[in-house]
């Protein structure tokens, strides 16, 4: 185990001029749970490959415990990788995958028996290690490519999108064992999904990048309450928070009836307009407020949700809200909601969008 360390760490692939990932610097501690997160093309697989060996590095430094990697061949980094197609060989049985990488470093015979039994308890495998990756369901090969990196005892997992050739069901099963596995075994671990509810719910931190840039790194709670600008606002959260341009009138801003009064740093800070955002949880339905022509209804047993229609800041703009899932409005139906001001998030209509002090 191991803490690992980007120090300004950059990566330009050959004839694109931008950066795919840019001046990272992230730090990692020994046993957390880090998820990297974000859009197609972000840089965080690419990140990850970095770290790996997989990548060059165009600049900066990437660190193991106080061994500087940044250059070393993969095999020196003592690192596993779980891939995304698990990439087990199909003329093996479960336990010689497992075992392989441990055959391969000459480990004497009855401590890789040893050590692929123990892993095959650990995942509930131990059933299965005569068998071949082809008589196994997705999540049980998924589980085999666990047991390969485990069996190695690794300072540091890495993940790349483990889960994304499961089902809906099977995926949220398995993110949990893998997040109750990380626990007990307490490995650095660095995950990389682009899917913000799987991120949220199993790292301990989040880290969220946008074309090669480091948004922001927190945990799940503090993004979600506190997002430092406008893209991680519109990128956590699911569904995602309303976000409007709205003028501002000296210190006040106006959405329908709801007059918001900023701090005189925060006015000075946004010039002469501002981006507001509400989650839908901050949106109460009731006799007034803003007038919302529901075109969705989205009920989900214990939640629901309306997407419609209202006026603010003088144009018609998407809006969504949660709702009573006992009584949930009709698709079609005109309803009115009101704002809880003292939850809306206010950051700059310019620059990168930073949040601004309410």
């Amino acid at each position: 185990m191991a803490p690992i360390t980007f120090d300004k760490t950059t990566r330009i692939y050959p004839g694109s001029s931008t950066p795919a990932v840019d001046q990272l610097d992230l730090h990692i501690e020994d046993g957390e749970f880090l998820v990297l997160v974000g859009p197609s093309g972000c840089g965080k697989s690419t990140s990850l490959r970095m770290l790996a060996g997989l990548e060059d590095v165009d600049g900066g430094h990437i660190r193991i415990g106080e061994k500087d990697v940044t250059h070393l061949d993969p095999k020196d980094r003592d690192i596993a990788m779980v891939f995304q197609n698990y990439a087990l060989y199909p003329h093996m049985t479960v336990g010689e995958n497992m075992g392989f990488s441990l055959k391969l470093a000459k480990t004497p015979k009855p401590e890789i028996r040893e050590r692929v039994a123990a892993a095959a308890d650990l995942l509930g495998l131990a059933d299965f290690l005569d068998r071949k990756p082809k008589a196994l369901s997705g999540g049980q090969r998924q589980r085999v490519a666990m047991g390969r990196a485990i069996v190695r005892q690794p300072q540091v997992f890495l993940m790349d999108e483990p889960l994304s050739n499961l089902d809906a069901k099977l995926r949220v099963q398995t993110r949990t064992q893998i997040a109750q596995l990380q626990r007990r075994l307490a490995t650095t671990t660095v995950y990389v999904t682009h899917d913000q509810v799987e991120a949220m719910t199993m790292g301990d931190r989040v880290a969220v990048l946008d074309h090669g840039v480091l948004q922001q790194c927190d945990n799940p709670r503090e993004l979600y309450r506190n997002p430092a600008n406008v893209f991680v606002a519109g990128f956590i959260g699911s569904p995602a928070m309303n976000l409007y341009t709205v003028p501002l009138e000296g210190d006040v801003l106006h959405i329908g009836e709801t007059a918001i009064r900023l701090g005189r740093d925060a006015a000075a800070a946004a010039g002469t307009e501002v981006v507001v955002g509400i989650r839908p949880e901050h949106l109460s339905v009731g006799d007034e407020g803003l007038r919302v022509d529901v075109d969705v209804v989205e009920e989900l047993g214990s939640e629901a949700f309306i997407y419609g229609r209202a006026l603010i800041a003088g144009a018609e703009q998407d809006i969504v809200a949660r709702v009573d899932w006992r009584n949930p409005p009709r698709k079609g139906a005109v309803i009115h909601v009101g704002i809880d001001a003292g939850n809306v998030h206010l950051f700059a209509a310019r620059g990168d969008g930073e949040r601004l002090p309410r």
